[in-house]
């Protein structure tokens, strides 16, 4: 499930606002966990916030070779490493980005068994978690409750990282020293919530053990959600115990389609553990990605975005999953894409971008956001020769939310003097069609 290396950097959202955006809840205490705990003011991002994912080059690629990349003495490479633990607690990966150049190494553990990686998976930072990949990360490594960061992240409900674990091919049902596994720390140690419950759909539609009771009390992980009243989780983990992983089939791939388009995630988990392809293809060449985007259906895409489906998946009208959320105005939707840093330089049939169908279609909260989180081109020119801008006038009305539109464009330092194919300006054509209020925009910008 490894994405392609070498996709366009986007800007990064503020740290948190994909809490707000794809419908995660705050993270609740828990009384027991198997991490330990943050040592650093502020506690785990919960969800993925693309201020947590820096990298477009995010193929994970862990190993168990350390990083450091030249000779240091004991003693400098033991302050490097205590320096690179303290970045990861405090989330500061541009300081941790310079100690790995200089050789610290994201493998090498405190007193309490504690690594940059182990570190990245408990407190959900996601570009950190990318960094440590980058640089040779062990994902078999173990805490000091002989558990994986696979479980230490499912304890906290960080769902995206739990996914990202899977592609990197860690273990999912290794059992720690409590007696369990993730699927059991996830319904355990969480409150289930959303985070929860995500997190156990990623884990079913990745294969893991429904059926292993903990060491502990021998009970099931579906005994142990319905004792606690999770009855969204109890019913999934009973509906995969009864499915066998790995089957697949055009049937399969039918189902997840389905699910896509419906907004099953269930279904959709299902399928996936059953063996449906990812990736896979409706007779218009859409995938299960590019369905929930169009839909609007934001539990589905939350689980493929976290197995690792392509946000740029061409279908035969070439759309893409992230060029879909300019024609919707899904912000949400948007915001989930960008961890998986989708190409903003992709056209659609119309020789377009995104901010293109937005401005025409007059989603104001889409512009406003991608033209403050990403490094879209808000001069792009498509093959009708328009900008979002001249979209925004020529199809627009002139109504408060083209102002707002236009307005915003501008701020973001879109240039009114470029003109149409036919040499016609965005304030000729304001003028033309009577929007005094825009044309009033247009001529303060040109001043």
């Amino acid at each position: 499930m490894e994405r392609a290396r070498g996709r366009h950097r986007a800007v990064v959202l503020a740290a948190g606002l994909v809490v707000c955006l794809v419908g995660c809840t705050d993270e609740g205490g828990a009384t027991a966990t198997s991490a330990q705990p943050s040592r650093s003011p502020a506690q785990g991002t919960e969800s993925p916030s693309p201020s947590d994912t820096s990298s477009a080059e995010r193929a994970v690629r862990p190993s168990s070779e350390p990083s450091a990349p030249q000779r240091l003495s004991p003693r400098e490479q033991e302050r490097l490493d205590t320096e690179l633990i303290a970045a990861a607690w405090a989330n500061d990966v541009d300081l941790a980005r310079r100690l790995i150049a200089r050789g610290a190494d994201v493998n090498a553990e405190d007193e309490t068994q504690q690594s940059a990686f182990l570190i990245a998976t408990s407190e959900g930072h996601l570009e950190l978690l990318d960094l440590t990949f980058d640089n040779g990360a062990n994902v078999a490594a173990k805490d000091s409750f002989n558990g994986t960061g696979l479980i230490r992240a499912a304890e906290r409900g960080h769902w995206y990282v739990v996914g990202r674990l899977v592609q990197a091919g860690i273990s999912l049902d290794h059992v720690n020293n409590l007696g369990w596994t993730a699927l059991h720390e996830a319904i355990i140690l969480g409150d289930g919530d959303q985070r929860a419950l995500d997190t156990v759909r990623v884990l079913v539609a990745a294969g893991a053990d429904v059926r292993l009771p903990s060491r502990r009390d021998g009970v099931t992980p579906v005994e142990h959600a319905r004792s606690r009243g999770y009855a969204a989780m109890a019913d999934l983990l009973e509906a995969a115990a009864g499915t066998r992983p790995g089957s697949g089939g055009e049937r399969r791939d039918r189902t997840l389609l389905a699910a896509a388009t419906d907004g099953d995630v269930d279904a959709a988990a299902l399928a996936l553990r059953s063996g449906a392809r990812l990736e896979t293809r409706d007779s218009e060449a859409r995938t299960p990605l590019l369905l929930a985007a169009a839909g609007r259906r934001l539990g589905v895409a939350r689980l493929l975005v976290a197995l690792g489906a392509d946000p740029d998946a061409l279908d035969a009208r070439h759309d893409t999953p992230w060029l879909v959320t300019g024609v919707t105005g899904d912000v949400a939707m948007a915001a989930l894409l960008l961890t998986a840093s989708p190409d903003l330089t992709v056209r659609n049939r119309y020789g377009g971008v995104s901010i293109i169908p937005a401005s025409e279609r007059g989603h104001v909260a889409y512009v406003r956001w991608v033209v403050g989180h990403t490094r879209i081109d808000v001069d792009h020119v498509n093959d009708l020769g328009w900008t979002a801008l001249l979209e925004a006038v020529i199809l627009g009305d002139g109504s408060e939310q083209y102002q707002d539109i236009v307005r915003i464009l501008l701020d973001a330092g879109a240039d009114p003097s470029i003109p149409d194919s036919d040499g016609v300006t965005a304030l000729e054509h304001a003028v033309a069609a009577g929007q005094e209020r825009v044309a009033a925009l247009l001529r303060q910008a040109g001043r």
